[in-house]
């Protein structure tokens, strides 16, 4: 039989104290109220139904042309205004933009026949009008994060409105490849994969199966997020950012359905958009009618957008001044960590007409 005391000397020594006091830290985090969120002073100078429209004053107006924020339809918009130092939004107004945020709001029962055309034409268009007149611009910046993006890329591409530029980060544009089990896609795609009765049924898609595709899309790192916070308990920057982040990825809203209709089958199933076949009412959303200055960031470590989702993009719009960039950061981490604020600002700030 081996010796037990030679083997004593490769075995990791164990703090029971250390470890306590770190298990202590894991349940007092995750019993604390959740944070304050959304720490920028803003306005809301425009409401339809759910939806709101919120002006973020620049802190000094340094530009003429101001910032217009278009976000997703699964997620609330305030991981871009997650805390004091971190925000995209405060660090844009720090450096002297006119900042704006359509917040789609949680639709109900009663909106279960709100399309993205109806989104777009109904919501999007009057927002971006009443923006421009708020800020008495002849011109306006466009940034779409994640769907938001794809929903931003649709409207520029039908706009009457003076769109100068166009931002989009971790976008899918392209939705044949996808970043999921393989059985999933075939699935949606070959009608395996059916919410149609769910939806004729209930009218929305509830918060709760949201949150159930996206945590298991991406299983693995939902599970390795607890076992960070449990090894970093001890560190109160690290626990604040998790906090944050941890509010955000359980606050899902619903989805109408009629949009999710949509979504489902002109998107996910027949990819219309780099077909240049999808419609928007009785009007064809072609990307070529893009010529807006165009800026397209994508993640190397998105687990959520691949980066071949969102390229596809450079070749089919019709801008002269068009950039494409990579950056060490996840589908989230972008914005969580404030780093897009800067990477807009390096863009924008020489297209932003200076004061």
């Amino acid at each position: 039989m081996a010796d037990d005391s030679a083997l004593k000397e490769f075995l990791p020594t164990l703090d029971y104290d250390k470890e306590m006091e770190r298990w202590v830290n894991l349940f007092m985090i995750l019993s604390e109220p959740d944070p304050k969120i959304s720490q920028t002073p803003k306005n809301e100078i425009w409401r339809k139904n759910k939806s709101v429209l919120w002006h973020y004053p620049a802190k000094e107006k340094k530009y003429e042309i101001p910032l217009f924020f278009v976000y997703s339809l699964f997620n609330k918009p305030y991981i871009l205004d997650i805390g004091p130092k971190t925000s995209v939004i405060e660090g844009l107004t720090n450096m002297g933009y006119e900042v704006y945020l359509l917040d789609w709001g949680s639709p109900g029962y009663e909106d279960k026949h709100l399309g993205i055309d109806t989104y777009i034409e109904k919501y999007l268009r009057i927002a971006v009008k009443r923006a421009l007149r708020h800020s008495d611009a002849e011109e306006i910046t466009l940034i779409g994060y994640c769907l938001g993006g794809t929903i931003a890329s649709i409207y520029a591409s039908i706009a009457e409105e003076p769109i100068k530029n166009l931002i989009v980060a971790t976008v899918p544009i392209d939705f044949e490849p996808f970043c999921g089990p393989e059985k999933w896609a075939e699935g949606f795609r070959e009608g395996d994969i059916n919410f149609e009765r769910f939806i004729d049924t209930y009218g929305i898609i509830p918060p709760k199966l949201v949150e159930g595709m996206f945590q298991a899309i991406g299983s693995p790192i939902n599970f390795t997020n607890y076992t960070k916070l449990l090894h970093q308990a001890h560190d109160p920057q690290y626990v604040e950012k998790w906090r944050r982040m941890n509010k955000w990825t359980q606050d899902h809203v619903p989805l109408a359905g009629e949009a999710y209709r949509q979504l489902a089958h002109d998107l996910f199933k027949e990819n219309k958009l780099v077909k240049g076949e999808m419609m928007v009412g009785n009007k064809r959303a072609d990307l070529k009618n893009i010529k807006s200055n165009l800026f397209v960031v994508s993640g190397s470590r998105d687990n959520l957008i691949l980066e071949d989702q969102s390229k596809p993009i450079m070749d089919l719009v019709s801008s002269k001044d068009k950039t494409y960039i990579t950056v060490e950061a996840g589908h989230v981490s972008l914005v969580l960590t404030g780093q897009f604020a800067k990477i807009v600002h390096q863009w924008a700030s020489s297209r932003s007409n200076p004061l």
